[in-house]
């Protein structure tokens, strides 16, 4: 009968809420295609440096998704986030995930293209 039944464990009631991160501004100004161009270079190599791909998938999924869904797919994956900002996660392996903040966030100094 669902969720209604289940017992929470321990550590549910610690497990951080996401959020964006707090306004930042890259080293000079660029456009939102070096932006979008920095992060698909991002997401292509990530998996190279360890951890899971699924787990790389979902942080990818909750990056570019709304704050509400970031966070279900956040928790549905079984990712322990330590920066609430996601910055910082890790998997119930204990591997350890850092994404940069250009991939969760625009930088204030981002060039608007006509």
């Amino acid at each position: 009968m669902g969720c209604s039944g289940s017992k929470r464990t321990r550590g549910d009631d610690n497990a951080k809420k996401i959020r964006k991160p707090k306004p930042w501004k890259h080293s000079e100004p660029i456009t939102r295609t070096q932006l979008m161009q920095m992060r698909d270079e991002f997401w292509d190599t990530a998996p190279h440096y360890g951890g899971r791909k699924e787990i790389w998938d979902a942080l990818r999924a909750a990056a570019e998704a709304e704050l509400s869904l970031s966070q279900a797919i956040i928790d549905s994956a079984g990712v322990i986030v330590q920066n609430e900002d996601l910055t910082i996660c890790y998997d119930e392996r204990g591997a350890k995930y850092e994404l940069p903040k250009y991939v969760l966030s625009e930088p204030i100094n981002l060039i608007h293209e006509n």
